[in-house]
């Protein structure tokens, strides 16, 4: 089984990745980490040396590789639904969670992180609420696509985890 987990940077999919794969005892791999020590390069690094087109078909080709795997816990960049048929791949080969929380509430968790955040480490509050609810705005579609929506608005990543768990053991979703 392979659990993908989708949504915006900020939204935990990392930390409740990580929960998850230490629960159900299956491995864990974060899509940026991944690509990061096969490239032997950051993803700034990539963004920077060589473009977002570039970082993108990387990307594709990463998640096409861990999506092969038997069982899985994947935590997935916040573009990574956006682009190719990304979001399609990653339905088709699991079961695909989306992180949900409102503008709000993520610019509440990434003023705090900002510095490292090279998306928006160059954001000042003000703009910083502006891009979130734009960029938010832009990827929400691809994210809705996901099979299941988890509220993670005031919910500890523990909660979220245990919910993610109840669903894939409810017998509706075996």
């Amino acid at each position: 089984m392979i659990i993908s987990l989708v949504g915006y940077m900020g939204a935990g999919k990392t930390t409740v990745g990580k929960q998850l794969s230490e629960r159900l005892q299956l491995p864990f791999a974060d899509l940026d980490d991944y690509i990061s020590s096969k490239e032997k390069m950051t993803v700034k690094e990539i963004f920077a040396r060589k473009g977002e087109i570039y970082f993108r078909k990387l990307e594709k080709h990463y998640l096409e590789q861990l999506l092969q795997k038997d069982a899985l816990v994947l935590s997935l960049g916040g573009g990574t639904p956006v682009y190719y048929d990304n979001m399609e791949l990653i339905n088709h080969h699991s079961n695909s969670f989306y992180l949900k929380l409102k503008p709000s509430e993520l610019v509440r968790i990434l003023a705090k992180k900002k510095a490292k955040r090279p998306l928006i480490a160059h954001l000042k509050d003000k703009e910083l609420k502006e891009f979130i609810a734009k960029h938010l705005f832009e990827r929400l579609p691809y994210y809705e696509k996901a099979q299941y929506k988890i509220d993670a608005g005031n919910k500890s990543p523990q909660e979220i985890t245990e919910e993610i768990i109840e669903y894939i053991k409810s017998p509706s979703n075996s």
